[in-house]
């Protein structure tokens, strides 16, 4: 049966294995992920803690959930918006996504 099954041998084995080569390759790997992943992530957490820090009375805000108001009274973890004539919400400053320009809410 041993003349069915052909042995298998390695081919351009290497004993030892150069390893500069891997370290120079794991370097590049670091060096692209912090480059493309890394780094843009940590400027956008910078400008988001920024936003919410700067946030004051009178800002006009969009959450993540897709709310529109204008900011009523802030507080250190929270915001109180108003979203309608006699409706205001209380969100924590983290949820708003950005500060939209003044008279996108129509307060009608």
């Amino acid at each position: 049966m041993d003349f069915f099954i052909q042995n298998a041998y390695a081919q351009g084995a290497q004993q030892g294995g150069d390893s500069t080569s891997f370290i120079i390759m794991m370097v590049l790997m670091f060096g692209a992920f912090y480059f493309l992943l890394i780094r843009p992530q940590q400027k956008k957490q910078k400008a988001h803690t920024a936003l919410v820090a700067g946030l004051k009375v009178g800002d006009e805000v969009l959450t993540a959930g897709g709310i529109l108001g204008k900011i009523s009274a802030v507080s250190d973890l929270y915001a109180v918006v108003k979203i309608s004539d006699n409706t205001e919400i209380k969100i924590q400053k983290a949820s708003v996504s950005v500060v939209v320009p003044k008279g996108t809410y129509d307060e009608a």
